[in-house]
This record gives structure tokens, C-alpha cells and sequence, in this order.
């Protein structure tokens, strides 16, 4: 699998990362551990988690394949902060204070005494950036985290961010912008990516097949099995289930009848070697499904199959 550079970092990712948001949840640790094994077989280095992710347990899940399954030196471990659900609701809280407390856990979970990736997981109206910012200097500064990244940003409090972070030599700078991406979102063509290029800093794709839609399993209602007949993941994949995004869904599949591909092959090759794309985060519910997902790795979009997706997904 092909190895890129995050941005103007010394940080190199595999151009797919194994998403782990179900693992400890839906996904037990005996299918977490063929989906990695799958996974770094295919040359894949790049495991993204959360701390909200199962309530941890993700974390947990990785951190009992460290050692078992892998060297902690060759995998590259992401994670977030900022985003939890202990009262039931959904809370933001990028406070210093909370941020750290929120990675030393991390840690412990995952039995590591660094994170490879340190990422807040989403912008917080209520705390001061700069009070946000400086838990980043503390996890780079003391060896916790080698690289520090951001996630679901906006354009202008992605450049903010950025900015704030080159002003002096001491502060961490920031590595990696994490945000959703696919041929049924394209919103951060306008603003996300551009800051990115300009800045130096790369681009992490969350959702690269538009959760699970462009896959085409959802053309004739929704399968029994799948997270938009979950009670969890329902509301998350519905936004997607309407006319314009059917259309984009049938180009799709008219594209990969056409290649002899899949459509998941399809979609998922279009987002990771869009320009300016680091890295495509895609998740699987079983090591068979991942390695389905993974033989995208031996394709390539035609330029002229490219550019009529870009045309009919245009925002």
C-alpha cells in the first residue's frame, strides 16, 4: 500500500486507515483482530480510534493488539479527544483541563505511553481556542503525542488554528485536518482543502463511502444488517438516503459496471487520490467486508470516469 506524507510533516500514513469506531461495540476483539490483521497484511499502517469511540473501548481493543498482533513502532495510532457522552447527551469540551485528562485515559487504554496522532475531535464555541491549542503544546512538548492534528474544523477555524500554531517556534504544530469526504459531501472543497494546501497540512478523509451508502446497498431499501437499520447509526446514515444523493449512488454503479469494479471500489478510489487527500479512513463490521474493501488498492479511476463523477456529484 502506498505511504504518503501528512502535508509539510515527517509523519507517513498508509492511503487507507482502518477505522475502529464500532471495535469493543459491534465489533468484538476476535473480528477486530482479523480486520488488522487484514489490514496490515495489505501494508496498511494507519489505525484511527477515538476516546468516545465505545466509550473507550475501541482504544482498549487496539491496546490489546499491541504486542499480540503488532510492534507498537510500526503502527501508527490516531486518536481524539473533545467529545463525550457520559451524561447520556452529547457534550464538547476542548478545555485544557479536559483535554488532557481525556488523553492520559487514552493512553491507559491503550497501554502506550505516546499516541502517534493526537487530534481534537471537533471545534468548541465554548472554550477559548488558545486554551484549546495549549493542550496540544503539552501532549507534543512532553513526548504524549508525536503529532497533533484537528477534526471536523471548519475553513476559517481550521486557518485560525493553523495560524495561532505557527506563530511561535515552541507551540505543536498542527499536522493533519480530519474531515468527511465523499462523492455525497463534498463540502470541503471550498474552503477545508484549499487551507490545507496553502498551509502545508493533510487531509485525513472520514466516510470516504459516504457511511456506507455509495456501496449501492441501500438502492433497494435498507438491508436488515446494516448501520442504517441500527438504532445507533440509523440517523447517521439517513441524510443520505435522499433523491440527489440516489443519483450520485447510480452513476456510481453505472461507472463500476462499466470499469468491471465495484462500487464501493469506485467511490473509495475516487476520494483517496483526490488531490490533496493524505489518507481515506474506511470501517468494516467483519475481516471478510475489510478485505473487500482493500482490494480498491488495485485499482485506478480512468481521468475520463473521474471527471464525469466530479461532474454529477458537483455541489
Amino acid at each position: 500500500m502506498e505511504i504518503r506524507r501528512a502535508g509539510n510533516s515527517g509523519l507517513s500514513l498508509s492511503r487507507l486507515g482502518l477505522g475502529t469506531m464500532t471495535w469493543g461495540r459491534d465489533t468484538d476483539e476476535h473480528e477486530a483482530a482479523d480486520q488488522c490483521r487484514a489490514f496490515l497484511d495489505a501494508g496498511g499502517n494507519f489505525l484511527d480510534t477515538a476516546a468516545v469511540y465505545g466509550d473507550g473501548d475501541s482504544e482498549r481493543v487496539i491496546g490489546g493488539l499491541i504486542g499480540a498482533l503488532f510492534r507498537r513502532d510500526d503502527v501508527v495510532i490516531a486518536t481524539k479527544a473533545g467529545i463525550s457522552f457520559a451524561t447520556g447527551q452529547r457534550v464538547v469540551n476542548t478545555s485544557r483541563h479536559s483535554l488532557i485528562s481525556e488523553l492520559d485515559k487514552s493512553l491507559s487504554r491503550l497501554g502506550s505511553d505516546f499516541v502517534d496522532l493526537w487530534q481534537i475531535h471537533t471545534w468548541d464555541e465554548e472554550n477559548p481556542l488558545d486554551d484549546t491549542l495549549s493542550a496540544l503544546d503539552y501532549a507534543y512538548s512532553s513526548g504524549k503525542a508525536r503529532y497533533v492534528g484537528i477534526s471536523n474544523y471548519s475553513g476559517w477555524q481550521s486557518a485560525r488554528a493553523i495560524t495561532r500554531q505557527e506563530d511561535f517556534p515552541s507551540k505543536a504544530p498542527i499536522t493533519s485536518i480530519q474531515s468527511e469526504y465523499s462523492l455525497l459531501n463534498r463540502e470541503i472543497e471550498s474552503e477545508v482543502l484549499p487551507c490545507a494546501d496553502q498551509l502545508g497540512v493533510g487531509i485525513l478523509a472520514w466516510s470516504p463511502l459516504g457511511r456506507g451508502v455509495l456501496t449501492g446497498k441501500y438502492r433497494q431499501g435498507t438491508p436488515s444488517d446494516s448501520r442504517g437499520a441500527s438504532s445507533h447509526f440509523a440517523a447517521f446514515v439517513n441524510p443520505y438516503l435522499d433523491e440527489g444523493s440516489n443519483r450520485i449512488v447510480d452513476a456510481v454503479c453505472v461507472a463500476a459496471e462499466g470499469l468491471g469494479f465495484s462500487p464501493l471500489e469506485v467511490a473509495l478510489a475516487w476520494v483517496r487520490d483526490a488531490p490533496g487527500v493524505t489518507s481515506a479512513i474506511v470501517g468494516a463490521r467483519t475481516g471478510a467486508q475489510l478485505r473487500g474493501i482493500l482490494k480498491s488498492e488495485e485499482i485506478s479511476l480512468p481521468d475520463i470516469v473521474r471527471d464525469v463523477l466530479n461532474e454529477i456529484s458537483a455541489p
